[in-house]
């Protein structure tokens, strides 16, 4: 599924609306170091990778910005370990 994921920079958090649900990976920036601290995907458009893709822009962003990242959320966690390429990031 292609979703298109947008940085709300100011309510620290990646977001996607698929079918008007709002999905989201909630961050905060501390120093150099992103806390990656919840991934939210509303049941009814679950289980389509949405969680999946705003995690991977999200990760994306901190590698570019040269931050470190601290997956506290789950999900984030998981993710990073299914992904090698990512562990170079990790706080």
């Amino acid at each position: 599924m292609n979703v298109a994921v947008s940085h709300n920079e100011a309510r620290q958090r990646f977001e996607a609306t698929v079918e008007g649900q709002l999905c989201v990976c909630d961050y905060q920036l501390r120093g150099d170091v992103v806390w990656m601290t919840h991934t939210g995907v509303p049941p009814a458009v679950g289980g389509r990778g949405i969680a999946a893709e705003l995690v991977r822009v999200a990760l994306a962003w901190a590698d570019a910005k040269g931050y470190r990242v601290q997956p506290s959320c789950s999900y984030v966690d998981v993710y990073m370990r299914r992904h090698p390429q990512t562990q170079k990031l990790r706080a």
